[in-house]
């Protein structure tokens, strides 16, 4: 099934707005009847509420240079939830000759204090800086004397060299807002691509050419009121894709002569082929060359060949976890430390396939946090991953040496985001990524209940395919949050817990445990849900208003739960769970629930399966009813009877 979600684009110039009179770029004074607000009036249960949110992009024709410009004022009505307010963070970008700076820096909390207004500032020395990365520095920063009732209000700019470098701007957050207001100025002779996408549609309204700053410039400004907090919904991987937003990006500067930056993917293509840090690292064959596997040329087909080159690359280089277009330290330095970026490891990959034959290109994309391409707008700036394509003759297959556990068409589950952009050495190309290997789960229980009620055996947890990736992932980042959360999750007392890799790349759990809180005895009765742990409590899918976006799982899924479960010496099933399997007429969702006796022993078996990675949102009524029938039947319950 190929189903593909659309962003709605249109050009500013083109919405219809009717145009009203409205002053732009205008705070309101700050209103002391603010902090009396006990609730919000758009969303009464909202933790907290925008009074006042502008953005405004200001190209300088006299320096050159980029002015972003913030102003924040929120109101707080309940901190505990709001903690997203109570810290802010600003990027700094620089490269090796340029930065951006932060200037104009105003933070204040404001309260209400026997009938009178008390502000305190933010303290410039209570900054502190964070380096993310080679290019990114964050300045951060946290509002002192918070309460619930408080506002909080600060502003700033950021001073840019970067002028293709303008932040995407959400309109739509999960907080709802009084007003919004998105402004960017530019002179005639530097030109952006304005991209607006989603829902809503701006109250206020002002795309024209004006003499402002002393010159000609274009103005874009749109003005937004009472708008609601964006409501999420389960199984969407980014909802920040169905959000509106705004985004601009460089077109073109026309000073001497007109210097097009993203008018096409072909024009994309060139420049990335005449950079330093992409195009001219592939021209250094020599390096691929003199590092080419043994046995390569002996092997037959172009799969045998593709398959042994990326075992090597990625058994011989590590992801220092940055992701990224562009190489950092290049290939050579890759080489000597056998540790560098996705771009250098991938890259290096293209430059193997392509030394040994084969037909190789940089595949470029946009993670899934980093949101969909948007294939109307070319623009670079909306990539941050390099993978590696080979045509073998019967399509594309793409390879990702960052994960130890990848293979051919198996790439995390972080890297299948619709689209990319293929960039051939003559050609650019759109290419599709619709992710059809199945990612699986095994849950398996060995168990015993025990003549004093209690429970105690073995439990195991194993992955496969993408899953195995992201639970690797997770595992990674924090080992012991990752064995913790057995516990949490189940409330069973697990030891002995024990996770590695598997040689065929699949990632298993396994752990002993032991409980006294999964029976309830009646009388003579054992009363016990055979499931244990396992069963699934509620339904995920309990959304009770429309659906309004697809259902995205990223993968073809399929869960198996397996118990086993041996009965105490003595003790008869008084009667066995009913046995249920429900499948859509097409096929694409079923479900089974399986019991079964072999002697002292019972077999429980459910399983769930997912043909496709993705569903328009009309399917949500089968998912709601398919898994509704697993959470009955994985709730039935068993009474064990001692024989007289």
């Amino acid at each position: 099934m190929k189903k593909i979600v659309m962003l709605i684009v249109c050009a500013a110039n083109i919405m219809l707005v009717t145009a009203q009179k409205h002053e732009f770029l205008d705070p309101p004074k700050f209103n002391e009847a603010d902090l009396s607000k006990t609730k919000s009036a758009l969303d009464e249960n909202a933790p907290a509420e925008i009074l006042y949110k502008s953005v405004h992009f200001l190209v300088d024709i006299t320096t050159g240079d980029l002015h972003k410009k913030y102003f924040y004022r929120v109101k707080i009505y309940n901190k505990d939830k709001a903690e997203d307010w109570l810290n802010v963070e600003v990027p700094l970008y620089q490269n090796a000759t340029e930065q951006e700076v932060l200037n104009k820096f105003k933070a204040f909390t404001y309260n209400l204090e026997n009938g009178k207004t008390v502000p305190v500032k933010v303290e410039k020395s209570s900054q502190y800086k964070s380096k993310e990365s080679k290019y990114t520095t964050v300045t951060k920063f946290a509002f002192p004397n918070v309460k619930n009732g408080s506002v909080l209000e600060y502003q700033y700019e950021v001073l840019s060299p970067f002028l293709y470098a303008i932040p995407e701007f959400l309109v739509e957050s999960d907080t709802p807002s009084l007003y919004t207001e998105y402004v960017i100025d530019s002179p005639l002779n530097i030109a952006y691509n304005m991209n607006y996408t989603g829902s809503l549609t701006p109250k206020y309204r002002d795309v024209s050419d004006k003499y402002l700053y002393n010159n000609q410039y274009k103005t874009y400004r749109f003005g937004f009121e009472n708008l609601k907090g964006f409501k999420t919904e389960k199984f969407v991987r980014n909802d920040r894709n169905y959000r509106t937003k705004i985004s601009a990006e460089l077109h073109s500067t026309n000073f001497k002569e007109l210097k097009l930056y993203s008018s096409s993917w072909d024009q994309i293509g060139k420049r990335l082929y005449e950079r330093e840090d992409f195009g001219e690292e592939l021209k250094k064959t020599r390096l691929a060359k003199d590092k080419m596997p043994a046995g390569i040329a002996e092997l037959k087909t172009p799969a045998e060949k593709a398959n042994a080159i990326f075992n090597y690359v990625q058994k011989t280089f590590t992801w220092n976890k940055d992701k990224g277009i562009y190489t950092e330290d290049g290939i050579k330095k890759l080489l000597e430390t056998k540790q560098g970026n996705a771009a250098e490891i991938n890259l290096y990959l293209v430059m193997l396939l392509r030394e040994a034959g084969l037909k190789a290109d940089p595949l470029v994309i946009s993670t899934v946090d980093n949101g969909l391409i948007n294939l109307a707008s070319p623009n670079i700036a909306n990539m941050n991953y390099v993978l590696a394509a080979v045509n073998m003759g019967d399509g594309f297959h793409i390879y990702d040496a960052t994960s130890k556990q990848s293979s051919v068409d198996q790439i995390p589950l972080k890297n299948w985001n619709q689209f990319g952009i293929l960039v051939g050495k003559d050609k650019v190309e759109q290419i599709q990524m619709t992710n059809n290997k199945p990612g699986s789960t095994f849950l398996t229980v060995n168990a015993k209940i025990n003549d004093d009620g209690s429970i105690s055996g073995t439990y195991s947890d194993r992955d496969t395919g993408v899953f195995a990736m992201l639970v690797k992932e997770s595992y990674d980042e924090n080992t012991e949050k990752y064995k913790k959360q057995y516990n949490e999750n189940f409330s069973i007392d697990f030891t002995g817990i024990d996770s590695k890799v598997l040689d065929n790349g699949e990632f298993e759990s396994t752990m002993s445990f032991s409980s006294n809180n999964l029976i309830d005895r009646v009388g003579k009765k054992m009363i016990i849900n055979p499931m244990l742990f396992l069963s699934k409590s509620s339904n995920e899918f309990d959304q009770t208003e429309e659906r309004r976006y697809p259902i995205d799982f990223g993968a073809p899924t399929s869960k198996v739960k397996k118990i086993t479960l041996e009965i105490p010496e003595g003790y008869v099933i008084e009667e066995m769970p009913k046995n249920k399997r429900i499948v859509t007429e097409d096929k694409e969702i079923e479900y089974s629930y399986t019991a079964v006796q072999n002697g002292n022993k019972l077999e429980i078996t459910s399983a769930t399966k997912v043909i496709s990675p993705d569903y328009p949102k009309e399917y949500y009524p089968a998912f709601k009813q398919i898994w509704g029938v697993a959470s009955k039947h994985e709730n039935q319950v068993i009474s064990l009877i001692k024989k007289s």
